[in-house]
């Protein structure tokens, strides 16, 4: 009777079973919703880009955008050069992570932690696109996509309380857009001192993880956490401004360097000529070396005064005293239109004796022509005091000026805001049809400033400087620039003309906050214009 039980009960088991399954399939078919669309069919071509990137996400950089160059040619170098490269890589990275790791195990009363295995494997990476910013600077920027799924072999021996575990990386994929900064270029080979690598966001970066043969990476949670976890570090030591520094060589060795301290005094100036229609002029002195990077050094002004006393003193830096020599201007000062220049001389630094302090009275020149007659006219007189103090054996100073430096924002800037700053230095090969007499004229939020005008020049040169102060970084913000060219002829019939003009966006400002380039002028055949911008920050 048991058995016959037994037998029936398995029975109703599986008819129950089966009859479950039938009734709950139907069940599910008929809870679907009936009214599905049919799927709207679109050309690619009206597609956003945002659209088609998570469309075709595999889709390379150089497809996607126009200013990302295909480099197919840089990817078959790299999968040439891997064994070799993995070698470098690996050993370079030992190098940085072992300092840290002796930092950290102190806290976590670890004894030690070792690499029993250290090598990426056999596919090496491949880039997507490489993006190329030129600059007025000594230094090439590259950003790259970067796209690389390894078979790496990575094993880590980490010791405590007698005992040892063992952990091993697998699978590894890593997705970056890094930024390498080649800087500062020099004559020597391979032609650069140093590489910086940024990140310009944060990295997609997955593996594996076994620790005695298990997955731990499989665990609930612990994945999510682990990317996370990565991702803000990495961010935190090479998230662009943040970088990774690789020195090549020492650029001392390879560029000139400072060899001593120009010290100069600027005295006073006799017999000037006057300038100004009504009264005497206003005058102001300009200091600059030649070769130097730096911006003219200005004396404060004197007005209505013909015979001004400065009694002030400027610092230089020399890098070869043979060669460079101190350029010396006069100007009249005038509040509206460009300021008249009064005379000119030089001090060429091989004319000086070290540590010796020498007095020099200047006849100001109308320009450094010998044998232009118009420097016999009487312009008036400077007097200088200069002294040129060579470093000696190995001292070099620590807080020499730095070209590429920016200066940090005056007391009185707004908390979270700044000074922005845009230097105009020249202009090249402009050209206009009926006269080229070229101004610069900058428009920013409304605001409008206009450079002196040069006469007679398609390679004006400027240098002149305009200072915003913001409550907040122009991230979203544009400049308009301009370039104009004026004439005052009477019964012209073109007094005012246009020679080119660009738009530049001030994001990559902010984020590099100081940009130097040369930028090609819209209308204008072949027409540039070399403008410096600046971020200055309180902090």
């Amino acid at each position: 009777m048991g058995v016959i039980s037994t037998i029936l009960g398995a029975f109703g088991f599986g008819v129950g079973l089966t009859v479950g399954l039938v009734v709950g399939y139907y069940l599910f078919i008929l809870s679907q919703p009936n009214d599905v669309k049919d799927p709207e069919i679109r050309p690619l071509t009206e597609l956003d880009s945002k659209s088609l990137q998570q469309l075709l996400p595999e889709i390379p950089l150089w497809v996607k955008n126009p200013d990302y160059d295909r480099i197919d040619w840089l990817n078959k170098f790299i999968e040439y050069m891997w064994p070799f490269l993995d070698k470098a890589i690996c050993k370079m990275a030992k190098k940085i992570a072992e300092p840290i790791i002796a930092e950290q195990i102190p806290k976590y009363k670890i004894d030690s932690v070792d690499f029993e295995s250290l090598t990426l494997g056999s596919l090496p990476p491949t880039f997507q696109g490489m993006k190329v910013y030129s600059t007025e600077e000594k230094e090439l920027i590259m950003e790259l996509g970067l796209k690389w799924a390894a078979n790496p072999n990575i094993l880590v021996a980490a010791k405590a309380f007698g005992l040892k575990a063992t952990v091993q990386v697998i699978d590894l994929q890593v997705f970056a857009n890094p930024r390498i900064t080649l800087k500062p270029l020099v004559p020597s080979f391979p032609c650069f001192a140093n590489i910086h690598v940024s990140l310009m966001e944060k990295p997609h970066v997955d593996f594996g993880v076994k620790v005695l043969g298990v997955d731990v990476m499989s665990i609930p949670g612990l994945y999510r956490f682990v990317q996370e976890l990565i991702k803000d570090q990495v961010a935190n030591m090479y998230l662009w401004p943040k970088r990774l520094e690789v020195q090549i060589m020492d650029p001392t060795k390879a560029m000139k360097k400072p060899v001593g301290i120009l010290n100069v005094k600027v005295l006073r100036a006799m017999k000037l000529k006057k300038k100004d229609l009504l009264g005497a002029s206003d005058p102001y002195v300009k200091l600059k070396l030649a070769d130097d990077k730096l911006p003219s050094k200005k004396t404060t002004v004197k007005h209505k005064n013909l015979n001004p006393e400065w009694n002030e003193e400027f610092t230089f830096v020399v890098k070869d005293p043979e060669s460079q020599v101190l350029n010396l201007s006069v100007y009249d000062w005038e509040q509206v239109g460009s300021h008249d220049k009064m005379g000119l001389n030089i001090i060429p630094l091989k004319d000086l004796t070290p540590e010796e302090p020498k007095v020099l009275t200047l006849d100001l020149l109308k320009n450094l022509n010998p044998n232009d007659a118009q420097n016999e006219k009487s312009r008036g007189q400077i007097v200088i005091e200069a002294e040129y103090k060579p470093f000696k054996d190995n001292e070099v100073p620590t807080n020499v000026e730095d070209s590429n430096a920016v200066q940090k924002a005056p007391e009185g800037t707004p908390n979270g805001g700044g000074l922005l700053v845009i230097i105009f230095h020249e202009a090249q090969d402009l050209e206009g049809k009926n006269h080229t007499n070229p101004s610069a004229r900058l428009l920013f939020r409304g605001e409008e400033r206009k450079t002196k005008t040069v006469k007679k020049s398609r390679d004006p040169r400027w240098e002149e400087e305009f200072q915003f102060t913001l409550d907040e970084p122009p991230t979203n913000d544009k400049i308009h620039v301009e370039v104009i060219s004026t004439s005052k002829r009477m019964g012209l019939l073109h007094p005012k003309e246009t020679l080119g003009y660009v738009d530049i966006y001030l994001s990559d400002v902010v984020n590099n906050k100081r940009i130097n380039e040369r930028y090609h002028l819209i209308d204008s055949k072949n027409g540039r214009i070399q403008i410096e911008m600046q971020w200055r920050t309180a902090s």
